[in-house]
């Protein structure tokens, strides 16, 4: 039960909302003191059987059900959009600031979306299950769900706020003349099952409020949850060009003693003055009315004819809440548009967009979340996913789960081994999993008591298996935490054109580990990640959070993946795949061995490969003789040649990793370590040749001397 008191008191609290009555007004009414209405209220109280029986007369129901608490469902007629006045000191918001944080694109939204169903599960037994149903409505059906949304009472604020010269009104112009000259509207709803569902009152703290009317509000309550910065509940409202969200939940703690079809919706509109010369701020909820708060709209418990009127039907009273994104734009795929002259509008060019959004939104999905997919004898799934798509309520794509060992077999078996015991130490055939350690030391916190200011070793867990050629995830590496998504995928690049493998990083409550380190390794990393969660990177939550040095045990255990990997994929060769030997001598980094007892920086160790945008992402570990002032060195990038001098190629970036720093000249200043190591990426518009045709070989320039590695 929430703090609305028992079920007596939040029905009595909902009939006086609805009458516009106060507890002084419902005391006079009855006779009795405000203090025994209020009792009744908060549930300290119930009336008695004649108090009851009056309490009918003034709400104009049968006694009966007063008695039962019956009430009807809020119809959509005394349903109502509430907008948020202009502020008094003329500040004016012309958007959302939180939808820009990210990209609008089905890839971000799949991530916000699984991350945060992920961290709202409720049995921990069972996975959480998340559907995705594309739906494109047309006719009648759009008709309906326009007059079910009170449309007409949004045209003004619309029209208005698409006049707007700024990035958000534009958006809007061009998806009100879309919707008009198309007849259609595309709607993509994210339904949750086993999460929490958005529990807690409409206006105070909670998970509710959290999610409709605040930002920045993150609600997270464990370590190893995703998300942390309150900003991905944005990326639904971003993905609408018509910045609208519809939202049905069913909660897994009651709410005024209801559980089912907790409806409300939410827009974001810019600031915007309609003809009668009324300014609002930007938001609007549509709900029922609550009187007692000068007509703000609250949520409203729905009848089964209203969510299926809204697109909003759950399957089942499993606790979840299913989000409704109304007018997604299809243009966010580049490989939607319809080829040899075909009209765009014809039947077969919708029935190819909707694929292509249908098989890039289930791509999407196994990229980031295949892991949290893999079960075992030693862990349960934590989510299991599908996609299906519709148009006018015809399937165009039947429900299509998403499947972990398909989208990443390698990887998958890899966990799964992990999860069954059946890992060993090396690898010896391609069905092979060796598992290793990687070191991490968490920093102390800064809050930390003075018994607990000592750093804390923890042993994250490394999985390597053979993949194949074809396999996106060869040479890579997968890092994850407790929550199983895959928070960065490193590149290894150490197959050397013969054999390929693939890795899998378990760090934190990954692990399967019940214990300190393992608890507060999640924490660290998770401090560690931007909004976007994509990486492990020095943040200021990390070196406001932890005691001096996070950032150094951070880029440590980072830097220790590549050996680890390296090790067990070097241990013994597999048969190499046929292929010409030419090819195999291509696409690999040339390092060849220092000379001895150097007196001169020189490369240790480099590794790194070809990104997707044709650029060279390399790590170099240089070895420093010992010397009484800082080493400083120009690193410089070659493309080695058959015949001829090896070709330069510029640097797009550099970037310090470890006992290092860049100069304002675009030199490293070394300090008087044994090592540092730095990163680069190529420029590639500075390329002699395509980066895949070549090898790749880096200098160190000191003053007038050179050395090469």
């Amino acid at each position: 039960m929430d703090d609305d008191g028992d079920e007596f008191g939040a029905w009595l609290g909902r009939q006086l909302r609805r009458k516009g009555m106060s507890q002084a007004d419902l005391a006079d009414e009855l006779g009795v003191t405000r203090a025994a209405v209020s009792a009744w209220v908060t549930g300290r109280a119930e009336p008695r059987p004649d108090k009851m029986r009056a309490l009918a007369a003034v709400f104009e129901v049968e006694p009966s059900a007063v008695f039962n608490m019956e009430e009807e469902p809020t119809p959509l007629s005394e349903l109502a959009w509430y907008h948020r006045p202009a502020h008094a000191d003329g500040g004016r918001e012309l958007g959302n600031p939180a939808a820009f944080a990210f990209e609008a694109s089905l890839a971000t939204l799949a991530r916000e979306t699984a991350q945060n169903s992920l961290d709202e599960q409720v049995d921990g037994t069972q996975p959480v299950r998340l559907r995705y149903v594309i739906h494109e409505i047309s006719g009648e059906r759009l008709i309906r769900f326009r007059r079910a949304l009170r449309w007409d009472t949004l045209d003004d604020h619309y029209e208005t706020a698409s006049r707007s010269d700024n990035k958000v009104g534009r958006a809007l112009a061009e998806a009100l003349r879309g919707m008009r000259e198309s007849g259609r509207l595309l709607l993509l709803r994210v339904d949750d099952y086993n999460a929490s569902g958005l529990t807690g009152d409409d206006f105070e703290d909670g998970r509710f409020a959290a999610v409709v009317r605040r930002q920045l509000d993150s609600r997270k309550v464990t370590e190893s949850a995703g998300g942390s910065f309150g900003l991905g509940k944005a990326t639904l409202w971003a993905t609408s060009r018509l910045g609208l969200v519809l939202i049905n939940s069913t909660l897994s703690v009651p709410h005024q003693g209801r559980r089912e079809r907790r409806v409300v919706g939410r827009l974001e509109l810019p600031w915007r003055r309609l003809h009668d010369g009324t300014a609002y701020a930007g938001p609007a909820w549509l709900g029922e009315p609550d009187p007692t708060m000068g007509d703000v709209t609250r949520s409203w418990w729905a009848d089964e004819q209203t969510v299926t009127e809204l697109y909003l039907d759950r399957e089942g009273a499993d606790p979840g809440t299913s989000f409704l994104i109304v007018g997604v734009d299809d243009a966010i795929l580049s490989t939607s548009e319809p080829t040899n002259g075909e009209d765009p509008e014809s039947d077969q060019s919708r029935r190819a967009v909707l694929r292509a959004i249908h098989e890039e939104l289930r791509d999407r999905i196994a990229s980031n979340f295949w892991a949290a997919m893999v079960s075992g004898k030693r862990a349960p799934a934590l989510l299991e996913a599908s996609v299906t798509t519709l148009r006018d309520g015809a399937v165009v794509v039947a429900e299509e789960r998403v499947n972990p060992h398909v989208a990443e077999p390698a990887r998958a078996r890899a966990l799964k081994a992990f999860y069954d015991g059946e890992t060993s130490h090396e690898i010896g055939s391609p069905e092979d999993v060796a598992q290793t350690t990687v070191q991490l030391t968490v920093s102390a916190r800064k809050d930390a008591v003075a018994g607990d200011r000592n750093p804390l070793p923890h042993e994250a867990i490394l999985l390597v298996t053979p993949s194949s050629a074809e396999e996106a995830g060869r040479d890579r590496v997968a890092c994850m935490r407790g929550n199983r998504m895959v928070v960065t995928d490193r590149l290894i690049g150490d197959s050397r054109g013969i054999n390929h493998y693939t890795g899998v990083l378990l760090s934190g409550e990954a692990t399967l580990a019940d214990t300190v380190d393992a608890r507060a390794a999640d924490a660290f990393l998770r401090t560690a990640e931007p909004p976007e969660h994509d990486a492990w990177k020095k943040t200021g939550d990390l070196t406001t959070t932890y005691a001096r040095g996070a950032a150094t045990n951070l880029a440590s255990f980072l830097r220790g993946i590549t050996p680890a990997f390296q090790s067990l994929t070097r241990a013994q060769e597999l048969p190499a795949e046929d292929g010409p030997p030419l090819l195999n001598e291509l696409l690999r980094l040339d390092t060849p061995k220092a000379p001895s007892s150097p007196q001169y920086p020189t490369v240790k160790r480099v590794s790194g490969g070809v990104d997707g945008g044709g650029a060279w992402n390399i790590e170099v570990e240089i070895k420093l003789p010992k010397s009484d002032t800082p080493w400083i060195v120009s690193p410089v990038l070659k493309f080695v040649t058959r015949s001829g001098p090896d070709l330069t190629a510029d640097w797009h970036q550099l970037e310090p990793a470890l006992n290092c720093v860049l100069t304002e000249d675009g030199d490293l200043r070394c300090g008087n370590g044994a090592i540092a190591v730095f990163r680069g990426i190529s420029e590639v518009t500075s390329h002699p040749v395509n980066a895949h045709l070549t090898v790749a070989t880096v200098e160190l320039n000191r003053a007038k001397e050179r050395a090469r590695a």
